[in-house]
C-alpha cells in the first residue's frame, strides 16, 4: 500500500479526518482539487461540541483568537425585539464553551492546516481523483497530478469529503436523494451599524422572508444572510446595492451600510446519501449531507462524521479492531444526518415560505411562541444542548451497551460524557474532566468501588483506568450529573459512553471488547 487512507478533499472535513489520522500515526494522503484553501465562506457557526473537539486537537485558542464569541441570539419581527435566547447562561454548566463561536470556513481551514503540518503531513493541491476500483484489500485510485499526468495510488480505505458534487460517493454508486430549494439566497460581509445588538446574533422574520446577522471580528463587522427580493431572483447580476432596501425595511431605517467587502448568491439542496459507506469507501460532510443553514449546523455536522471515523478507522488500520468496527460509522452518523435534515428542512420552509399564512406565523406566531419559551431557564438548556450538537446520541448503536441500574436521568450508554470537575485523587487538584481524558485513549471512570484488577483489555496501552475518589466536591458534581455514587463509565476516545452500569466487573469489560468493538480480549 502506498498508503492507509486516501482523504479526498480539504475542506474542514477532510482536514479534521486527516488529522485525527496522522495524530494517531495512520499513514494518510490528503488531496483537493482545488488550488488553494478557501478564501470565500458561507460557513461560519462553530458550535460548543466542535470546540470541545478543537481543545482535544490542541487548537481551541487559535479559534477563539480568531473568532469572535456570540453569547446570545435575538428574535425581531416586524421591527420588534421579540426575545433573546442567553447562550452563556443556558450552557454555562453543560460545556466549557457556552456560545457560538463566529468563524469562517476559510479561519477554520487555515487552523486545521497548520495543525496538519505539525503532524508532518500537508494537502496535495491540484490533485483530482480520477477514478478508483475496490479490492478486497484495498483502492486503488488514479489521481491527476498539477501537470495533468496520471499517478495510480494504493490505499487501504478512501475517504469522501469532496463535497455536494462528491467523486467518491459518485463512484461508489451511493445515492444522493433530496433536491434545491426554490429561493435564491445572498450572503455578504459589511460594515455597518444599527439597532442590532451588537456582539450576538440577529434573527430577522419577516412577511416575506428572513435575514440573519452574525458579529465578526472587528467592530461593526458583520455577515449578513438572506432571501433575494422576488423581483431580483431572476437576475444574474444583483449586487449588493439592490437588496439594501429591503433590508433596512425590517432593520430598521436606522441600519447603515458603510461597506461591503464580499457579496454572492447561491441556492441550497438538501440531501442525504442512501449510504455513508460502500466497502472501502466512505463519505462525510457535505458529501454525505447538505441542508439548510438554518442553525448552522452543516460544518459542524462534518466535523463530528470526521472524529468518529477517525478512532475507529485508526484502530481497524492498525490491526488492533476488525473491519467490522466500521460498521457503526454509518450505524451512528447516518440517524444523526437524517434527523437534522428533516429539522432543519421543516423549519427552513417555514421561514422562506412566500404564503401569507406562513409570513403571519413567522411575525406573530412563531415570535411571540418563541419569546414565550426562550424565557424559560429549562428550554433555554434544551434549545442549547440541541443547537450546539451536546446533545447528540448514539444509544441505538452497536457500540453502545448499558448493563442497568442507573437512574433515568443519568447519563446512558451512548451520550456524550458530561462536562465535569472532579478530584482525580484524594489530595489532588480539581480538575476540568476534558482537559484530563484525552482522546486517544479509552477511559474507564470507576466511581464509589475499587477497579479490577484485569479490565479483558487486548492492548492495555489504549485503557487508562480513573478510580475517583469519595469528597465533597467530587459527590456534589456526580449528582448534579446525576451520576450514582457507585456505578462505572466506560469512554470511547470520542468522549461517547460506551458501557455503563452500576457494579464493574471484568466479564462485562472482556464482553464489551469482543461484540462491541472488536477487538480480541
Amino acid at each position: 500500500m502506498d498508503t492507509d487512507v486516501l482523504v479526498v478533499g480539504a475542506g474542514p472535513t477532510g482536514l479534521m479526518l486527516a488529522n485525527q489520522l496522522a495524530r494517531r500515526g495512520v499513514r494518510t494522503l490528503i488531496i483537493d482539487r482545488h488550488a488553494h484553501p478557501a478564501r470565500e465562506t458561507r460557513a461560519l457557526g462553530v458550535q460548543a461540541r466542535t470546540l470541545e473537539i478543537y481543545q482535544k486537537l490542541g487548537v481551541v485558542e487559535q479559534a477563539l483568537a480568531l473568532g469572535k464569541r456570540g453569547d446570545g441570539a435575538n428574535l425581531w419581527a416586524d421591527g420588534r425585539r421579540m426575545a433573546r435566547v442567553p447562550l452563556a447562561d443556558a450552557g454555562a454548566r453543560l460545556s466549557p464553551y457556552p456560545y457560538i463561536l463566529v468563524l469562517g470556513q476559510d479561519d477554520n481551514e487555515k487552523i486545521l492546516g497548520e495543525r496538519l503540518h505539525d503532524f508532518g503531513l500537508s494537502v496535495s493541491w491540484n490533485t483530482e481523483l480520477m477514478a478508483f476500483t475496490q479490492t478486497p484489500d484495498g483502492v486503488v485510485a488514479t489521481l491527476q497530478r498539477p501537470d495533468g499526468s496520471l499517478r495510480e495510488v494504493k490505499a487501504g480505505w478512501i475517504a469522501g469529503c469532496d463535497g455536494a458534487r462528491s467523486a467518491v460517493r459518485e463512484q461508489s454508486g451511493i445515492g444522493f436523494p433530496g433536491a434545491p430549494y426554490e429561493h435564491v439566497f445572498f450572503v455578504a460581509d459589511v460594515e455597518a451599524s444599527g439597532g442590532m445588538v451588537p456582539d450576538e446574533v440577529n434573527v430577522y422574520l419577516w412577511k416575506e422572508g428572513f435575514h440573519l446577522m452574525f458579529p465578526m471580528r472587528g467592530t461593526d463587522h458583520w455577515r449578513l444572510v438572506g432571501i433575494l427580493p422576488e423581483a431580483l431572483r431572476g437576475r444574474p447580476d444583483v449586487r449588493f446595492e439592490d437588496v439594501v432596501s429591503s433590508v433596512r425595511e425590517q432593520a430598521g431605517e436606522g441600519l447603515v451600510f458603510k461597506g461591503c467587502s464580499w457579496f454572492s448568491t447561491y441556492r441550497i439542496h438538501h440531501r442525504s446519501a442512501s449510504h455513508f459507506r460502500e466497502g472501502r469507501a466512505f463519505v462525510l460532510g457535505d458529501a454525505a449531507h447538505i441542508h439548510s443553514p438554518l442553525g448552522a449546523q452543516g460544518m459542524n455536522t462534518g466535523l463530528q462524521d470526521a472524529y468518529n471515523l477517525g478512532w475507529k478507522l485508526a484502530l481497524v488500520t492498525q490491526g488492533k479492531a476488525d473491519a467490522s468496527l466500521l460498521d457503526s460509522y454509518e450505524a451512528e452518523r447516518l440517524p444523526v444526518a437524517r434527523r437534522l435534515l428533516d429539522t432543519t428542512d421543516r423549519g427552513f420552509r417555514l421561514v422562506v415560505s412566500d404564503s401569507w399564512f406562513a409570513g403571519l406565523l413567522r411575525t406573530e406566531v412563531l415570535a411571540r411562541v418563541g419569546a414565550l419559551a426562550m424565557s424559560r431557564p429549562r428550554i433555554q438548556r434544551t434549545a442549547f444542548r440541541t443547537v450546539s450538537q451536546i446533545g447528540i446520541h448514539y444509544r441505538e448503536s452497536p457500540l453502545s451497551m448499558a448493563l442497568g441500574g442507573t437512574p433515568e436521568n443519568a447519563p446512558y450508554a451512548g451520550d456524550r460524557f458530561p462536562w465535569l470537575r472532579l478530584r482525580f485523587t484524594p489530595q489532588g487538584p480539581v480538575e476540568d474532566v476534558f482537559e484530563k481524558l484525552d482522546d486517544l485513549h479509552f477511559h474507564l471512570l470507576v466511581f464509589g468501588q475499587e477497579p479490577p484488577a484485569r479490565t479483558g483489555w487486548p492492548a492495555g496501552e489504549l485503557l487508562r483506568v480513573h478510580a475517583i475518589p469519595p469528597g465533597p466536591e467530587n459527590e456534589a458534581e456526580l449528582a448534579r450529573a446525576s451520576i450514582p455514587g457507585k456505578s462505572f463509565y466506560l469512554l470511547r476516545p470520542d468522549g461517547y459512553v460506551g458501557l455503563s452500569g452500576i457494579r464493574l466487573d471484568e466479564g462485562a469489560v472482556a464482553r464489551f471488547v469482543r461484540e462491541r468493538l472488536a477487538m480480541a480480549a
